[in-house]
């Protein structure tokens, strides 16, 4: 639970993987914020539908938000080392459909980083991507409106807070199932 932003795409293989890496390494250098590079090169540019074990591109981690995912497998599709290993090889098409959802919850990062981040992804996704498909629950990437993201975010925080208290209010009886547990937390969230 938290305020997240969703995406997933190809990369356009008329563009640099190289680049696009240097490119967000600099900015992320520049914030400090923590990044790790993969492979730097695709084995071949002409994309298929099979990838193999190795993952491509870069990640940045922004102080409070998870991690952003700016990588790809080798049919140039997004993807993580994270999906990979979970999804991978998979003959599962659920599961293949999860190996290229990505997210970052940017809840606790607040509403600066959350900000940035949208904005590197506009960026980036103009230059390096094709098919970019992108779900801000904060609604900053599709209307730049502060005042809205700042709106939904103390909305996430208020409901956060709510559950929060309620964890600390209803301790768990003994024997009680944590079924039964949640469900009495729910009723207790419902009424304030």
């Amino acid at each position: 639970m938290g305020l997240s932003i969703h995406y997933n795409g190809r990369f356009n293989p008329a563009a640099s993987l190289q680049e696009m890496i240097t490119e967000v390494a600099d900015i992320a250098a520049t914030y400090q914020w923590p990044f790790h590079i993969y492979e730097d090169r695709f084995p071949s540019t002409v994309f298929g539908d099979t990838y193999n074990d190795e993952v491509y591109g870069i990640h940045i981690t922004p102080p409070g938000s998870e991690t952003l995912w700016l990588c790809f497998l080798s049919n140039g599709r997004m993807s993580s080392p994270v999906h990979l290993q979970f999804y991978g090889n998979t003959n599962d098409s659920e599961n293949e459909q999860m190996l290229y959802a990505l997210a970052t919850k940017t809840q606790y990062a607040g509403i600066e980083i959350h900000i940035l981040i949208v904005k590197l992804l506009k960026h980036i996704s103009k230059k390096y991507f094709l098919d970019f498909e992108l779900i801000d629950e904060g609604k900053y990437w599709e209307t730049g409106d502060e005042k809205l993201l700042a709106e939904i975010f103390a909305r996430y925080n208020a409901i956060l807070g709510l559950v929060s208290n309620a964890l600390d209010n209803f301790p768990r009886h003994a024997g009680e199932s944590f079924d039964n547990y949640f469900e009495r937390v729910l009723k207790g969230i419902e009424k304030k």
